[in-house]
């Protein structure tokens, strides 16, 4: 028995040893590397890496840039999950019910989310264009006063969390989709026939039953607002008008890529990394009173 317990370890650790590899390499040895680097002067080209204790981190905490991007990304965060939480159950729900050409709109939703983020970045750019771009021919239309949008520091933000909501709408719809055609009929049915109509229904069988979902929803829109970039660096180069979409992400590239400072870079990254752990282990505790898996 002893023999064949000890088999069966060693045929784990060898399955396992891929995996665990590429962990220890792409994972564990960046994140001691980036912890290092926190702590010197390192400027990219030169080999040597003065240590200077705190001192990126006295410096990134008196950059005013660095503490407007803890607030972008805040605010983006706090904007964007809530919209996309509540939009994407809403839609989930109708797309549950049963309607024509269910499959086209489920195709419709998702197909943003597998198109190429520049691209549709480059396309948006457009429809929020000042002058030619058709978001202002609507408000022009409907007698409203045209938006600078991307090149105004009060629009330039919502403009692009409206754009990341169109882009990962449809993630969050198949999540929630999924989740309601997992609830059992009967339970639905039985709250009918206790007398719920299907507002109560709604609130008091299936919210509840897809609290997982939506502690599942909430972590991932959370790490996915803090490590938001790309549509940041395309839409708004130099982080916007003012500064008002550089968010920590292209703060941290800006320091290494365009500054060469990446012991600054690396202090900022460590500060966002300690931000998502908090927030994630808040939502953790939260989410653990309200999450029902039976």
């Amino acid at each position: 028995m002893k023999k064949r317990e000890h088999r069966e370890t060693v045929v784990a650790y060898v399955c396992l040893a891929p995996a665990l590899i590429l962990a220890v390499v792409f994972m564990i040895v960046p994140m001691i590397m980036v912890f290092y680097i926190s702590f010197s002067n390192w400027d990219f080209v030169n080999p040597v890496k003065n240590f200077v204790g705190l001192k990126n981190y006295v410096y990134i905490f008196s950059d005013e840039k660095f503490l407007k991007s803890i607030r972008n990304t805040l605010y983006f965060a706090g904007v964007k999950i809530p919209l996309d939480l509540v939009i994407s159950l809403f839609v989930a729900v109708l797309l549950d019910k049963k309607i024509r050409m269910k499959k086209f709109y489920r195709v419709s939703y998702f197909a943003p989310v597998v198109t190429p983020m520049v691209a549709v970045a480059l396309i948006w750019i457009w429809l929020f264009d000042p002058t030619f771009g058709p978001f202002n021919q609507i408000l022009s239309f409907v007698g409203l006063k045209p938006l600078k949008w991307l090149y105004d520091p009060n629009w330039a933000m919502p403009s692009v969390i409206l754009f990341s909501l169109w882009k990962g709408l449809g993630y969050d719809i198949i999540i929630f989709l999924a989740g309601l055609q997992s609830i059992p009929t009967h339970l639905i049915e039985a709250a009918y026939i206790d007398g719920a109509n299907s507002r109560q229904a709604f609130f008091k069988v299936t919210l509840p039953l897809l609290s997982p979902i939506v502690y599942f929803v909430v972590l991932m829109g959370i790490i996915n607002s803090f490590k938001v970039f790309t549509q940041i660096s395309v839409m708004t180069p130099r982080g916007g008008p003012l500064y008002s979409t550089g968010v920590m992400v292209f703060y941290i590239y800006q320091q290494a890529f365009e500054n060469y400072r990446m012991g600054r870079a690396s202090a900022a990254s460590l500060v966002l990394f300690c931000m998502v752990i908090a927030l994630t282990q808040i939502q953790k505790r939260l989410g653990r009173k309200s999450v029902e898996y039976s």
